[in-house]
């Protein structure tokens, strides 16, 4: 009786939408994780379709990130590095190998926006196998009633067609949320976390509330290390120029509201900032560099930066661009804090306000430094020689299409990640290493704010940076525990501070294609994700050039790569490097004996050599 119901209930909910489509995949998001996903499903043979709500794909590298966050480069591989070797690619076709785009581009890792949205589209294209459907303007909202379940699956989902107003209707075997704010989990009902955890919760740095000198403390008054509902900031990443030719001016905004941004004035003229050699300027210090600027003079307090790096931080890319993010050492910058906190759990029609808000916030920022005459004028020339570059986003006027939303919901998966996944468990060691690895990694852990500017405070409240070590994520950060067909490589399970170092798009590029094999694994098998062999899905991955583990002197190119990652993931790696073609030292040979049962003959044999005796059935 019960199928009855369900059944005469998908068939209204059919015949009141334009279609019904039924694929292997429904991924919806077209950010990196849901086209990795996606290339790596079809990879497999699988039938795939993005559901993607704008009329663009590729997410935040195609709406201004271009400088790549990633600590340790070729830690994270498999598609990413490939998505990185085609910027590279681009640039050596279009201008040159010698050319200057080609040494901005610093290897691929940094780009212009329309340059990786190139790169998305070239990566689909070449995907052989399978079939990758894209369908733009598709609209997802957060609401149980737009999920259809059957026990614990979900088997089908509604759609809104931004385009004719209708709704659509997907089936799928197995769903991925790539959603940077985990919409489809939390509509199937997956229990999620917003906020900080306090410092006790997990035995964390950095947990709760904190106020801490930038950029690695001390934590300073106002600390308390208590958790709250607080959500970090959001901005835009603008794509900023000083090259005349593609430079356009920043206008007005309709609704500009110069008391929001007066507290600048003052910044400018003491040279206030975040960076801790502000902490020695005395009241007689402040004063002087306040004299200094009224005379036409640049500040010279200690820390200070000058012009539109006072607002936004700046990372070269190719053909006169920047990557233009919120400048960590101001007190006020693009970031727009406390405002955002509703975003994750809200619907879209208070997400767009929130946008629009956000954009007339950034570019009334930008235009208060460039004209108002209560800021030294030497600093607005300093401000005004720059723009958005006119060649990016030329159906937005310049701007980016997208908010760079760093934390949504964290759903809750079967591994819960927190800093101590990602901190060395001994000083100069490892962090835990992960048996059951999809992606190494590499960021430190990283908040931006979660309250805008408060009196006699040193920063603003939840800044943080603090340092890693390259670190293996495990499967289980985006498998639900209930849920037996649904995936999530972006909004993965992990406290604020440990989710702070997952939420990088190298990361997340990784956990897609590890969700798009492991949705085909499951397909060939169960249907359930959390039944699939973890080995198995790491042969793939391998055999497609991701990294599990990563070491300081072996690349993925070495014929041994892959089983040494196997190894190492069993602990027969422990250190940074595997000095393959080095002898085999008693230590070691002690080691490898007790892990593998087998006894070692290590006499004048190199660690190459004894490995391919011993564990040629892994190779």
């Amino acid at each position: 009786m019960k199928k009855i119901v369900i059944l005469l209930l998908l068939l209204s909910v059919i015949s009141h939408s334009s279609y019904a489509s039924d694929y292997d995949l429904v991924i919806v998001g077209g950010n990196p994780a849901g086209i990795t996903a996606a290339i790596a499903a079809a990879r497999e043979g699988k039938n795939c379709v993005i559901l993607e709500r704008t009329e663009h794909i590729g997410g935040l590298p195609v709406n201004g990130l271009g400088a790549t966050d990633i600590g340790t480069r070729g830690a994270t591989t498999g598609l990413f590095e490939q998505f990185v070797a085609l910027n590279k690619a681009y640039y050596i076709e279009k201008y040159g190998a010698q050319s200057v785009q080609v040494q901005d581009c610093s290897d691929g890792y940094h780009f212009e926006p329309h340059v990786a949205a190139k790169t998305f589209e070239r990566m689909l294209r070449q995907t052989k196998s399978g079939k990758i459907t894209i369908l733009k303007l598709r609209q997802f909202d957060s609401e149980p009633r737009y999920v259809t379940k059957q026990g614990n699956r979900i088997h089908s989902i509604r759609i809104l067609n931004r385009e004719t107003g209708e709704e659509e209707f997907y089936t799928g075997k197995i769903f991925i949320d790539a959603t940077y704010e985990g919409d489809l989990g939390a509509a199937a009902g997956i229990p999620f976390k917003l906020g900080r955890e306090g410092a006790e919760e997990y035995s964390e740095p950095c947990a709760g509330k904190i106020y801490r000198w930038w950029k690695h403390g001390p934590d300073a008054e106002g600390t308390t290390y208590q958790g709250d509902n607080a959500i970090q900031a959001y901005n835009y990443r603008l794509c900023l120029t000083n090259e005349a030719n593609i430079r356009k001016l920043i206008s007005k905004p309709d609704n500009y509201n110069r008391l929001e941004y007066i507290s600048l004035i003052d910044d400018v003229f003491t040279g206030r900032n975040t960076d801790i050699r502000f902490k020695e300027m005395d009241e007689a210090k402040i004063e002087e560099n306040r004299k200094k600027v009224s005379r036409g003079e640049r500040s010279s307090a200690l820390g200070d930066i000058w012009g539109i790096a006072k607002l936004s931080s700046m990372t070269k890319l190719p053909n006169g661009k920047t990557d233009a993010n919120n400048q960590h050492l101001a007190l006020i910058s693009t970031d727009l804090p406390e405002e955002n906190w509703p975003w994750p759990t809200s619907g879209w029609e208070w997400r767009d306000r929130f946008a629009e808000r956000l954009k007339s916030y950034t570019l009334g920022l930008l235009w208060f430094a460039q004209n108002d005459d209560a800021l030294p004028a030497h600093f607005r020339e300093a401000c005004k020689q720059w723009g958005l570059a006119k060649d990016e986003y030329p159906d937005n006027d310049g701007f980016p299409r997208q908010v760079y939303v760093r934390e949504g919901r964290r759903l809750e998966g079967i591994h819960f990640f927190t800093a101590n996944d990602a901190l060395p468990s001994a000083k100069g060691g490892r962090p835990p290493i992960h048996l059951s690895s999809i992606t190494a990694s590499h960021y430190a852990l990283d908040s931006h704010a979660v309250r805008k500017r408060e009196p006699e405070r040193i920063h603003l409240d939840g800044f943080f940076s603090y340092p890693s070590a390259v670190y293996t994520v495990p499967y289980g950060v985006m498998v639900p525990q209930t849920i037996d067909n649904l995936l999530f490589p972006v909004a993965v399970s992990g406290s604020h501070v440990g989710f702070s170092t997952l939420r990088m798009e190298p990361c997340w590029m990784a956990l897609g294609e590890a969700a798009g094999i492991a949705a085909s694994i499951a397909i060939d098998n169960s249907g359930n994700v959390r039944n699939i062999s973890p080995f198995s899905l790491q042969e793939k991955l391998l055999s497609n050039g991701a990294t599990l583990i990563y070491f300081k002197d072996l690349k993925n190119t070495d014929p041994d790569f892959s089983l040494v990652q196997k190894l190492a993931l069993k602990g027969f790696f422990p250190n940074w490097d595997a000095r393959l073609d080095k002898p085999l030292d008693n230590i070691t040979a002690a080691l490898w004996k007790k892990l593998s049962g087998k006894e070692i003959d290590n006499i004048g044999k190199t660690r190459r050599e004894v490995i391919h005796t011993l564990f040629k059935n892994l190779r």
